[in-house]
């Protein structure tokens, strides 16, 4: 597949997945939850590959976070890198926190923002 393909891809899975999770948001911050079960939402998923696949690529020894703490982790990163998107959050193998997040800065410029246990941005790399 082509890099043009593949960042078509990657946007349109971010921006799928920054609405859904804005939607769950609305709906948990309105307390118009009828049914009783969780909104759950999916992280944006890449394809796993090796640790040299690239700054897009998901290391093995990290896994992608879905539901309530892909949209925690997400919104904690979106609430420190403004006018930031989100191109996948997962666990952080290399101790720098609990979580991180890969996002594009609003200048389209690659960090990646670590996040504890407790949800609070710990620190912001840039580059990554």
């Amino acid at each position: 597949m082509t890099d043009s393909i593949k960042n078509v891809l990657l946007v349109a899975s971010s921006i799928t997945a920054l609405a859904l999770g804005g939607a769950a948001l609305a709906g948990a911050a309105s307390g118009d939850d009828q049914s009783g079960n969780s909104t759950s939402t999916a992280a944006p998923q890449t394809s796993p590959g090796p640790r040299d696949a690239g700054p897009r690529g998901q290391r093995p020894d990290e896994d992608l976070l879905s539901g309530d703490t892909a949209s925690k982790v997400s919104a904690a990163a979106l609430a420190r890198v403004d006018g930031g998107t989100i191109e996948r959050v997962e666990t952080d193998a290399d101790g720098n926190a609990k979580y991180e997040a890969h996002m594009l800065d609003a200048d389209g410029n690659r960090v990646t923002v670590y996040v504890n246990a407790d949800f609070d941005v710990v620190s912001v790399e840039s580059g990554s």
